[in-house]
C-alpha cells in the first residue's frame, strides 16, 4: 500500500484529493470519474487515495462536508445587521459570483441529481446542505417581510425553499446555455421587493 511519509504531507495529499474530488464531482458528477481519474489529476497511486478514502462513499461524504462547511461559512459571514433585502441581495452575489465557475455546478446540486445513486449518509449530508441555505434564506425573507422590504406567497420557509430551489435551477441552465446565470432576474419572479 502506498502510504504517506509525514503527517505535513499526508494532510496535504488528503486535501489535494478533497479538493480535485469536488471539482470532478462539480464537472461531471459523483458517478462521472474514477479513483484512477483522481488518482491522475492528483498524481498519486491508486491505493493512496484507499488509504485516506477506503470506498467512494467515505470520498463523497468528505466532500460534501468539506464544500458545505466552506458553504456556510460564507452564509455566516453576511452581515446579519444589513436590512433584508440587502441580506438577499449579497447571497445571491455570493451565488453569482462562484456559480458555473469554469464549467462547475454547486457541489450540492449536482449531487442532488444524482440522490438514487448516494448513500444514506452522504444524501444525509447533502439534505443538510440544503437545509442550511433553505433555514437561512428563510430568517432572510421573513426578516423583509416584517421590515416591508420584500413580498412572498406562502410561509417563509415555503420561499426560502423555492429561493434556493431557483438558484439551483438557474445553475443548470446557465450551464446549458453557457450564460451567466441572472439570479436577480429569476429570484425578482418569486419575491417582490417593496420600494425603498
Amino acid at each position: 500500500m502506498d502510504t504517506p511519509t509525514s503527517a505535513k504531507s499526508s494532510a496535504n495529499t488528503r486535501d489535494q484529493l478533497l479538493a480535485h474530488a469536488e471539482k470532478l464531482i462539480r464537472t461531471r458528477g459523483c458517478n462521472g470519474f474514477s479513483y484512477r481519474d483522481l488518482a491522475e489529476h492528483v498524481g498519486v497511486k491508486t491505493s493512496s487515495i484507499h488509504y485516506y478514502f477506503p470506498g467512494k462513499d467515505d470520498l463523497l461524504y468528505e466532500a460534501v462536508e468539506a464544500y458545505s462547511a466552506r458553504a456556510l461559512a460564507a452564509l455566516r459571514a453576511i452581515d446579519q445587521s444589513l436590512p433584508a433585502r440587502a441580506q438577499l441581495e449579497a447571497y445571491l452575489s455570493l451565488m453569482e459570483s462562484r456559480a458555473c465557475d469554469s464549467g462547475e455546478l454547486c457541489l450540492g446540486g449536482m449531487l442532488a441529481a444524482e440522490v438514487m445513486t448516494l448513500p444514506d449518509r452522504v444524501r444525509g449530508a447533502l439534505q443538510g446542505f440544503f437545509r442550511a441555505h433553505e433555514a437561512w434564506l428563510a430568517r432572510v425573507l421573513a426578516e423583509g417581510k416584517a421590515q416591508g422590504t420584500l413580498k412572498f406567497n406562502g410561509t417563509a420557509e415555503s420561499a426560502g425553499r423555492a429561493v434556493f430551489a431557483t438558484v439551483q435551477g438557474c445553475m443548470l441552465v446557465s450551464r446549458l446555455f453557457q450564460q451567466p446565470p441572472a439570479f436577480c432576474e429569476a429570484i425578482g419572479a418569486l419575491y417582490v421587493p417593496c420600494k425603498d
